[in-house]
């Protein structure tokens, strides 16, 4: 049976094998926490992200995942998750805080424009992996899905791409991401960049200075791939 089978849209085929290998009952994994998510819908709760984003990540190319931003969990905002880590919709308006911050630092770090949409796809496109440790919450209420299981399986990701043996770049922002650094620092084809989250709390502890994106491209040009273009001016 394939995991596909246990979700709305079937995963990148990369990512379908990566996951059946590392995870010790990948359908049962997955079906323990459909189940409480439907669970949780009847009882009246407002999941998010829309079903058809919940797996988003895992749609991307496997193979050409270079940099990894783990974040924590969706935002628990009706409208702003979309299945990719502090990303929204071209169209959302105000931007969420921590996305605001995030394009501060980007322009601290490289001069690059403030963007005036949260639509990270050219991110991704360049083989920047945006996931959260938890990949869906309860509007309204932050960390409402930790230990559900969505973090067996974000661990069995992680531990997928590390062990591919090919350059990866972390940048781990926040507790609830940190806790992955010393299994994704693991090798010489690795390198993790961690700091606080970029929320409105926690920003100006040491967010804001990390220079997360020069120190992102410097690691890839030292691991021999190409550096990304953090400019979402130039799509």
């Amino acid at each position: 049976m394939s995991i596909s089978e246990h979700l709305v849209d079937p995963l990148e085929s990369g990512w379908e094998r990566a996951l059946a290998s590392h995870l010790a009952s990948p359908e049962e994994q997955f079906a323990r926490v459909r189940e409480e998510l439907q669970r949780r819908r009847a009882a009246g709760e407002q999941i998010l992200p829309a079903a058809s984003d919940v797996l988003r990540a895992f749609r991307q190319p496997f193979d050409e995942v270079k940099v990894l931003i783990l974040g924590q969990d969706p935002y628990p905002t009706p409208g702003h998750p979309i299945g990719m880590s502090f990303a929204v919709a071209p169209d959302v308006r105000p931007l969420p805080r921590s996305l605001q911050n995030i394009f501060t630092e980007l322009h601290r770090d490289l001069g690059v424009p403030v963007s005036p949409h949260g639509d990270l796809r050219p991110w991704a496109r360049q083989g920047v992996l945006m996931l959260n440790r938890a990949l869906t919450v309860t509007a309204g209420s932050p960390a409402s899905h930790r230990g559900i299981g969505w973090e067996e399986i974000t661990e069995a990701a992680v531990r997928a791409l590390v062990e591919r043996g090919t350059p990866l770049v972390s940048i781990l922002w926040g507790a609830d991401a940190r806790k992955l650094a010393p299994l994704l620092d693991s090798g010489e084809h690795t390198r993790v960049l961690t700091s606080p989250h970029p929320s409105p709390l926690s920003a100006s502890r040491g967010f804001f200075g990390s220079q997360p994106f020069s120190r992102a491209n410097a690691a890839l040009t030292e691991l021999g791939a190409t550096p990304v273009d953090w400019d979402l001016s130039r799509g």
